[in-house]
């Protein structure tokens, strides 16, 4: 994700909830940063909801956030990822052909 794209999630974040943008940046930063790490150091394959799960706990941990806090801006920034996935695929639906196919 860009710079721009993680500034867009955070403001949409912190217009949904009731945080403020310090907290809401922090948590979604730090989540992505463990999610970027386990992508890049395993090659296991989770499902979404493991990969929840831990990435929320992880979060917790480093930001001392409680966890319902750090799970309802995660959760919503979850849903912006979604949003954003669904319209890219929806306009380049090519990148979601199987390789080999």
């Amino acid at each position: 994700m860009t710079e721009n794209e993680i500034n867009r999630a955070v403001q949409y974040v912190t217009a949904s909830t009731s945080y403020g943008r310090e907290t809401v940046a922090e948590i979604i930063r730090t989540g992505l940063s463990e999610l970027t790490a386990v992508a890049t150091t395993t090659s296991r394959s989770f499902t979404r909801e493991t990969l929840v799960e831990y990435v929320c706990h992880w979060t917790m941990t480093r930001t001392g956030q409680p966890e319902p806090l750090v799970r309802e801006v995660l959760g919503c920034a979850g849903r912006w990822l979604d949003g954003l996935y669904d319209s890219l695929a929806g306009q380049n639906s090519e990148w979601l052909e199987k390789p080999g196919s």
